[in-house]
């Protein structure tokens, strides 16, 4: 099990929308009409699979080192709350 994920997975992929919309696109043969038109995408992703770039190494070196917590912002609050003062710690 990775410590990190490299992205939160959006609440319609937890709760499993994606999967259903996906499977009555196949299901209807929408994704077989539309296939064609996914060719010069799909020739992106496996160049950029043989560069490396989202491999580990490349990941790293994009974005530096991943930091506990990932999208987590911790606000913390004092007695300087009541003035207006509050600071983010991200």
């Amino acid at each position: 099990m990775k410590f990190f994920r490299y992205r939160r997975p959006s609440w319609k992929t937890i709760l499993g929308i994606t999967a259903a919309k996906k499977r009555l696109k196949k299901d209807l043969g929408i994704t077989a009409l539309l296939k064609p038109f996914r060719w010069w995408t799909n020739e992106k992703r496996k160049i950029k699979r043989a560069v490396g770039y989202e491999s580990e190494v490349g990941r790293l070196l994009r974005h530096g080192l991943p930091r506990p917590g990932g999208c987590l912002v911790v606000l913390i609050a004092g007695p300087l709350t009541m003035l207006g003062l509050v600071w983010l710690v991200v």
